[in-house]
Formats: structure tokens, C-alpha cells, sequence
């Protein structure tokens, strides 16, 4: 089995000029393409109000994705790493504006103009450092932080995703939850190991969530919550995470942080790979009080 392109080489070098007209040109891409696009602009659940809407394509590539917006009547920005693929785009004379950029530090769009976004196969990038400059964590936060901002309320965002694991699954969701999203995952034919298709479908302001996703693609209704820790997860087909921002904690500044909050606060500095001072009898001792 071929590794996937993300643990080749960074996007704008993986998506060279040879390999930009090579994906472009496979008829088997062009369906998929169309395929996930047609699916993501059906979770969007734009409103059928005959009004054409302005809609962001984050990692579009030479502009397959793009058609399908233009094919159903929508307006369209690009945005892409590869200039490789972005001249195979502006050679096929797609409709849309084409930027390019690096979605990990932020899309650079004004504030409320983005009737929606999608996005597919290019948000697990993010979760590779490529650079030694390149933090995960820090990437995912400045790309969900500028696509909130640049939505008008109650958009949806709909990013088709390939997470290698769990844990990326949940970096990914996490920083969006963090950046003020409230949505969650979307499983398409989760019985099928090849047809299975994971949509990370996030909304922007007050629109909920709860009824607007409750059906995968093979039919089966179904949500998981807190509450439904009893069901098999293999016959789960939806996966809603709802946001709820956590109250900030009030600092106390009656008491001192203590030993043990100082012991735990060394402890997760050290499992970021931080240099930490070792630990002594001393650490954590209380102080006198200065007059």
C-alpha cells in the first residue's frame, strides 16, 4: 500500500508540476472528487432561497472540488499551498478566485463574508510539523480561529478528513471546539472499510447543531452524546460532539499553588519535551512573608 502523501513530503512540494497534472488528469480522482464535494455541499445545508452564495474551498487543489460549488450556482474563493496545483486550476479556467497560502496561518479573509466552506482531504496536513517552526497544535488554532472569523453567523464549515488516529481525530475537533465551533463527525458507511468517509461538520455562531445531524450516508439515524455510552460503537453511524465552553476557573489568591499543583505542572512540561529544573526538598517550599 502506497503512504499516504502527507507523510511524503509537505503539500507544496508533494504537489509538484508532474504530480498536479497526474492527479488531475485520473478519472478516478475527478469522480471522488466530485463524489465528496456533492456530500460536503449537502452537509452545509445551504438555504434554498435561490440565492447564490460566497463559499470558501480550503485546500483546493487544482480546482476539482470548486466545479461542483460552480456546477450548483455558488460563488467561490480557493485557497491552496501549491502553486503547482493552482496553475493546473487557472489552465482548466475554473470559476472561482484562486489564493494561494498556507491554511495553518490563517486564511487572511475579512471578518462575516464567507457564506460557508468546505474542504477536502487537506485539514490532516495541519497535524504534521513539517518545519522545525511548525506546531500542530498552534497551526489548527490560527486556521479555525481565522475561518470563525472571516463565517457570518450560523455558517457551517464541512471538512471531509482522513485522520491517521484517534488522537488526531481529537486534536483536530478540540481546536476547533476551542475557536468557538460547536459541531462534530460525521460518518459516512461506517461499516465499510473502503467506503468510509469521516465529515468533521462544525456551524458558527447560534445555529444548533443537535437536529440539523442525525443521519450518515448509509441511512442508519443515529447520534451519540454523553448519554449513550451503552450503544456498540460499530453501530454508530453519527457522532455529535456539542460544544460547551468551560467556565474560566477563578483564581484563588487566598492560598498558595502548593507542592502538589507545582509536582503536576513539572510533570506536563516534561511530557511536552520542555527542560524542567529536577526536583528537591526544596521544591514547593513555603516562603516567608515579606514586610
Amino acid at each position: 500500500m502506497a503512504s499516504r502523501p502527507e507523510f511524503v513530503a509537505p503539500p507544496e512540494i508533494f504537489y509538484d508540476d508532474s504530480e498536479a497534472r497526474k492527479y488531475t488528469s485520473s478519472s478516478r480522482i475527478i469522480q471522488i472528487q466530485a463524489s465528496l464535494s456533492e456530500r460536503a455541499l449537502e452537509l452545509l445545508a445551504l438555504p434554498d432561497d435561490g440565492v447564490p452564495k460566497l463559499l470558501v474551498d480550503i485546500g483546493c487543489g487544482s480546482g476539482l472540488s470548486g466545479e461542483t460549488l460552480s456546477e450548483n450556482g455558488h460563488h467561490w474563493i480557493g485557497l491552496d499551498i501549491s502553486p503547482s496545483m493552482l496553475n493546473v486550476a487557472l489552465e482548466r479556467e475554473v470559476e472561482g478566485d484562486l489564493l494561494v497560502g498556507d491554511m495553518g496561518q490563517g486564511l487572511g479573509l475579512r471578518p462575516g463574508v464567507i457564506d460557508g466552506a468546505i474542504s477536502i482531504s487537506a485539514v490532516q496536513w495541519l497535524c504534521n510539523a513539517d518545519k522545525s517552526s511548525h506546531n500542530p497544535r498552534l497551526r489548527l488554532k490560527a486556521f479555525f480561529t481565522s475561518l470563525y472569523r472571516c463565517l457570518t453567523n450560523g455558517a457551517r464549515a464541512v471538512f471531509q478528513v482522513y485522520p491517521e488516529n484517534l488522537d488526531q481525530r481529537e486534536l483536530i475537533l478540540s481546536a476547533a471546539m476551542h475557536a468557538g465551533f460547536a459541531g462534530g463527525i460525521v460518518v459516512d458507511f461506517p461499516h465499510s472499510s473502503k467506503r468510509r468517509k469521516e465529515f468533521l461538520v462544525l456551524t458558527c455562531g447560534q445555529r444548533s447543531m443537535n437536529t440539523s445531524l442525525s443521519m450518515g450516508k448509509d441511512g442508519d439515524e443515529e447520534s451519540c452524546s454523553d448519554d449513550d455510552n451503552d450503544e456498540d460503537e460499530e453501530n454508530q453511524t453519527v457522532c455529535v460532539s456539542d460544544r460547551h465552553r468551560p467556565r474560566k476557573k477563578q483564581k484563588n489568591n487566598k492560598r498558595g499553588k502548593g507542592k502538589e499543583w507545582i509536582m503536576r505542572k513539572k510533570d506536563q512540561m516534561r511530557r511536552r519535551g520542555n527542560v524542567v529544573p529536577r526536583d528537591t526538598k526544596y521544591t514547593g517550599r513555603k516562603r516567608k512573608d515579606r514586610f
